[in-house]
């Protein structure tokens, strides 16, 4: 696999002369951050995009200013409920879905059903979208997973998924959900191969967005800026450079059939080593686990929880 694009390149680089016209995208959280970039790369490649978002009215100013033709839809990831109306709600094929909402290290939040929120919102709102929408899902269609980098932080305990049994610490459930984000994507490619349905994860860099709402300063007044790092994992990207590797997954001849990946800086990560922060983590990628958390989410979502 040659993919001429790299660190530096922008969405708007990746996706250069390619025509979705006829395709159909839903882009979640497309209402901020990289999902605002890449939903503004898909709809000027002539893409009929829907911006999946809580807030309606954030995510119609948005569409205002995009180009083409840009729909908004409500979805809040961490209540069923809303994704169940949007999967019924939803008319005709599906070419591309972007699973790009998410939240980061936040307090000790739960679900009416006793969820833990990252965990809720990062994967099993995209799962239950994802898997509803699976039926709609045209030949060819891709599925893209934003994960991240803290995955490497931590692998996601199976057995205590909602952090009943052990105190909550807000990085090791991010880490968790994002690990949960990779799994997902490696046990989907299995699955849907034979549905012709590119299922691929990716890492989109270390970007300034609302997604770093919950950390103020703690983190970022510490953070090394892009002046003088060599070390690409270290340097900052613009949003247009955090939205490329989703819109390369998404719409990029580059990466025709390519399934079951992990992608970081717009190239396929080989195995994270031990002390750097490159890379996909082994217990990401591991088919026996992706296997039982699909059984898990599913069990999850089909059965009553009484709340913690």
């Amino acid at each position: 696999m040659a993919v001429p694009f790299g660190f530096s390149s922008t969405a708007a680089e990746v996706i250069d002369g390619v025509d979705l016209a006829g395709k159909r995208a839903v882009v979640t959280g497309g209402a901020s951050g990289i999902g605002v970039e890449t939903a503004r790369a898909l709809a000027g490649a002539h893409a009929e995009v829907t911006l999946a978002v809580r807030d309606v009215e954030a995510g119609r100013r948005v569409a205002a200013d995009l180009p083409g033709d840009v729909r908004v839809a409500h979805l809040d990831l961490a209540d069923r409920a809303s994704v169940a109306k949007f999967v019924a709600d939803w008319e005709g094929p599906l070419h591309i879905l972007v699973c790009n909402a998410g939240i980061m290290a936040t307090p000790e939040l739960r679900t009416p059903e006793g969820w833990e929120m990252q965990f809720a919102t990062n994967h099993l709102g995209h799962f239950a979208l994802a898997v509803g929408l699976h039926d709609v899902f045209a030949p060819g269609s891709r599925v893209v997973v934003v994960s991240s980098r803290g995955h490497l932080s931590g692998d996601i305990d199976l057995d205590d998924v909602n952090f009943e049994h052990r105190p909550y610490d807000r990085w090791q459930a991010y880490s968790a959900s994002k690990t949960a984000n990779v799994l997902f994507a490696v046990e989907a490619a299995r699955r849907w191969a034979a549905d012709g349905i590119a299922v691929n994860a990716l890492m989109p860099g270390r970007i300034r967005t609302n997604l770093m709402r919950h950390i103020g300063d703690e983190t970022t007044a510490a953070a090394p800026s892009s002046f003088g790092a060599t070390d690409p994992a270290l340097m900052w990207k613009t949003i247009e450079q955090g939205a490329a590797t989703s819109v390369l997954l998404a719409a990029s001849p580059y990466v025709e059939g390519i399934t079951g990946r992990y992608f970081e800086d717009c190239q396929p990560a080989d195995l994270n080593e031990p002390g750097t922060l490159a890379g996909v983590a082994p217990y990401a990628v591991d088919p026996a686990r992706a296997t039982r958390l699909w059984r898990l989410s599913r069990q999850l979502l089909t059965t009553p929880t009484s709340p913690a």
